[in-house]
């Protein structure tokens, strides 16, 4: 039961303000849950590295908001079945490589599987989950959502946080989905957490401990950030390696 999303919009929500030190540094606040909210703040900035890690999905990439790109390549599966997926977005035109595994008899596979980046009429993309992006969200995974639905925290030393979290308050995150979070039924308002920040107070990692429901294992969900105003911008794919997009690419990703 993966809660991760395969798409690189998030959510952003506007964040407390944290104070400044008389050196310039931000000062991290003494109040451990807004400490929390304040580490997400530069998020919003857009210039960050990131990696979000779950049981059947391993993703990672960049956002670069000065350039108006971003990257992410992705690896899910469960069974037999695996997908792994790159896209890349340079405002206003984004491409999706894919290869998929375990699929056999769907139709338009092969033109899944061509090996070639497709290229994204973004006409036809618009609601369509996992392909689109905007930069008015920026966040791969909505960790301002997810600071929001702190139950309870408490700093454990420092950088260090441990709480509870309420995942049917942060369903709007990016990393988080709906249907998974209704499995874990009550359990869903109490998990357990773990965050970390960086020496000027930054969200560094935050991982969401979950329990097995359905049969199945428990889980950690976990999502890093790191190279805040220091990421590089993405880069087009050469265009040998391009084609348009095929109708069964839309139909894959619509919801």
């Amino acid at each position: 039961m993966a809660l991760f999303a395969p798409a690189l919009a998030g959510c952003t929500d506007k964040g407390s303000e944290p104070g400044t030190s008389g050196s310039g540094t931000p000062a991290v606040p003494a109040d451990a849950k807004e400490a929390l909210l304040a580490s997400t703040k530069e998020i919003t900035e857009g210039n960050f590295r990131f990696s979000m890690k779950g049981a059947d999905l391993d993703g990672q990439g960049v956002v670069h908001k000065p350039s108006k790109s971003a990257q992410m390549t992705m690896k899910a599966g469960e069974g037999e079945f695996s997908m792994d997926m790159e896209i890349i977005y340079i405002e206003p035109d984004s491409w999706v490589k894919l290869s998929i595994t375990g699929a056999e008899g769907v139709p338009g596979l092969e033109s899944l599987n061509s090996g070639k980046y497709q290229h994204l009429d973004q006409s036809k993309i618009k609601g369509t989950g996992g392909l689109g992006f905007t930069f008015k969200d920026v966040d791969p995974a909505g960790s301002e959502a997810l600071t929001r639905a702190v139950v309870d925290v408490q700093k454990t030393g420092e950088g260090t946080y441990t709480g509870t979290i309420d995942l049917t308050r942060a369903t709007g995150a990016g990393m988080v989905n709906e249907d998974s979070v209704q499995l874990l039924g009550a359990e869903a308002t109490n998990l357990p957490f773990e965050a970390k920040l960086d020496a000027e107070g930054r969200l560094s990692t935050m991982t969401i401990k979950l329990p097995a429901v359905g049969g199945g294992t428990a889980q950690e969900l976990t999502v890093s950030y790191s190279d805040y105003g220091a990421a590089s911008p993405a880069t087009a794919p050469p265009a040998s390696e391009v084609v348009e997009a095929s109708p069964e690419t839309y139909e894959l990703f619509d919801k």
